[in-house]
């Protein structure tokens, strides 16, 4: 009975800082939809007698089907098994303010830290291999100029080619630099776009950047209550309007799952962004989230989802 009231909400010992809940009413209406057939689970993950999990920021899969939890503890990244059956905790130390987490297909995690300025790749023994940005330093991206900085990135993908593409400017208002950057597979600046404003091509606040199968990016830009689709090369293709704050996408190849910020929704979106089905909401019981901040999909079709603010990870399951 113990176990199970702790294992619905794995949470932290101490409250993350920074959470940027707007203060526009109109930003926290969830989106309209019919219910998506899926419950919370009761138990996400097991860990070990006197092991606690800090925030959990973010979520993603590797090729084994084991969950990886980016968190804001001191322990900051977890490995679980494809049972949710804890493996190891690793990376002590690398990081100021832990965000985004994305796994490649040869089980690299690549991490960005909004509070280091920095995305850092690491090999699945949580080496880290390459550093984007100045640690500690916010500013432009200006080969010209020798600076080579990033300012608050918030996530990153990589394309089929090994092209980095880092999403940037966490904070709202007129401060902060949101914009997508491209990097070559070696960790070479290409180019940038975007820039604040509301105009096809700028952002709020670029959150969250995913891939398709056509190699389309689909960047969450969060407080325009949207999510723009650009190519490869940043040319914008067209973009998607939603209700809430969309935080983040998984692309899957029959469905697109979103979560909805602090309007406390997973939706279910078809491939071309439309909405199916939604569940959740705010607050702080069963299936309710504080932010739905990251998702990731299992190999089972089972829903992971990091809530930065209730310090939780929550799991859904069919019905």
């Amino acid at each position: 009975m113990k176990r199970a009231a702790v294992g619905f909400l794995v949470f932290l010992a101490g409250t993350p800082a920074f959470a940027q809940r707007p203060s526009d009413p109109a930003l926290l209406v969830p989106q309209t939809a019919p219910v998506l057939g899926y419950v919370a689970a009761p138990v996400p993950v097991t860990l070990p007698a006197g092991v606690t999990m800090g925030a959990s920021a973010s979520v993603a899969f590797d090729s084994k089907g084991h969950l990886f939890v980016l968190t804001r503890g001191p322990q900051p990244l977890f490995e679980f098994d494809d049972n949710g059956k804890f493996i190891r905790t690793f990376g002590d130390g690398l990081f100021t303010r832990s965000h985004g987490l994305r796994i490649d297909r040869d089980g690299n995690l690549w991490t960005t830290d909004v509070g280091a300025h920095v995305v850092m790749k690491l090999n699945p023994q949580g080496q880290v291999l390459l550093t984007l940005g100045t640690k500690g330093e916010a500013g432009d991206w200006n080969e010209a100029a020798g600076s080579r900085k990033l300012n608050q990135p918030n996530d990153v993908a990589i394309g089929s080619n090994g092209d980095i593409f880092v999403a940037q400017g966490h904070t709202p208002g007129p401060q902060g630099d949101a914009r997508v950057l491209k990097f070559d597979r070696n960790g070479r600046f290409v180019k940038s776009w975007g820039g604040k404003g509301k105009a096809p091509g700028q952002f709020e606040v670029a959150h969250s950047v995913a891939i398709d199968a056509k190699g389309l990016l689909w960047v969450t830009d969060r407080e325009n209550q949207r999510i723009q689709i650009f190519d490869a090369d940043g040319t914008f293709v067209r973009e998607l309007k939603y209700a809430g704050l969309p935080c983040a996408v998984d692309i899957g190849r029959q469905y697109i799952y979103m979560v909805n910020g602090f309007a406390g929704q997973i939706l279910q979106m078809d491939l071309n962004g439309q909405v199916l089905a939604a569940t959740g909401k705010a607050g702080k019981g069963p299936g309710e989230f504080g932010e739905a901040h990251f998702i990731a999909v299992s190999p089972k079709g089972e829903l992971y989802v990091a809530d930065s603010v209730n310090s939780a990870l929550l799991k859904f399951v069919k019905k």
